[in-house]
């Protein structure tokens, strides 16, 4: 029975968080939702400004301290490591669904794309960027990322293994296909406000940050592989990004999970 339920708590934190990506889409697009970044809530002029800022830092400080493996080892002496993936997807819903109803929409222009050509190519960008964050997901393991594997290997009576370092797909052209599509999700609008524009900077910011945290954590449990990846393979954008290995890294010892 308890590893029943287990299972049913994984499947309903995947679908919370499946439902709220969906939400994501249309809050930055101003589309088929009912309150977005730039419609609904009241605008309080600088008391916005603060709102909104504070918003985004929630959710930048939710989202890289549970996944550290210094949290992670003291999180799970109290949430069963089956759920621990579960749990922190759930959790990053809850702060975008609170971002969703509090965020107070900044109206001011800061630039509009108004023909026809221009503003079908930044529309084109916007559903590549979003479609790619989805796409990386299964290039990896879209299931395990979200928690799914875990509560299901757990219903079998099996015993979860950390993921062996393998690079497929985009993965051989960019180190992060995922934060990519996020960067330009965030940025191909043709009406950009004030309030986009500090969602979209604000959400870069938090990306290029959680990628040196994420990256050191990779560093820290794959050692010379990882290390070996970033010297060939970019970061973000061919051709930039690449990182020569020190002595140091490529005796990076096998101590912890990543953090995916």
């Amino acid at each position: 029975m308890a590893r029943l339920m287990t299972l049913l708590y994984g499947t309903v934190c995947y679908l919370i968080f499946f439902g709220t990506f969906l939400y994501l889409i249309g809050f930055v697009s101003n589309l088929l939702v009912p309150k977005s970044v730039d419609m609904g809530g009241e605008t309080l002029g600088g008391s916005a400004l603060l709102i909104n800022l504070g918003l985004i830092a929630l959710f930048g400080v939710q989202h890289s301290v549970m996944a550290r493996q210094g949290f992670k080892r003291w999180w799970t002496q109290y949430v069963p490591r089956p759920i621990e993936r579960s749990t922190y997807v759930l959790l990053t819903s809850v702060i975008l669904v609170l971002m969703f109803m509090e965020w107070r929409p900044m109206t001011d222009v800061v630039w509009s794309v108004d023909s026809g050509m221009g503003a079908t190519l930044l529309w084109a960008g916007f559903a590549f960027g979003w479609l790619l964050v989805l796409a990386s997901t299964f290039m990896v393991n879209h299931f395990e990322l979200f928690g799914l594997s875990q509560v299901f290997l757990h219903f079998r009576q099996k015993l979860y293994e950390p993921p062996q370092f393998q690079v497929q797909w985009l993965y051989r052209i960019i180190r992060h296909p995922l934060y990519l599509g996020m960067i330009i999700g965030f940025w191909s609008i043709p009406l950009m406000t004030e309030g986009h524009l500090l969602l979209a900077v604000g959400f870069t910011a938090y990306t290029l940050i959680g990628i040196r945290y994420e990256e050191r954590d990779m560093t820290n449990f794959h050692g010379v592989a990882y290390t070996e990846y970033q010297a060939k393979v970019t970061m973000l954008v061919p051709g930039l990004g690449k990182i020569v290995p020190s002595q140091k890294a490529a005796s990076a010892s096998v101590e912890d999970q990543p953090s995916a």
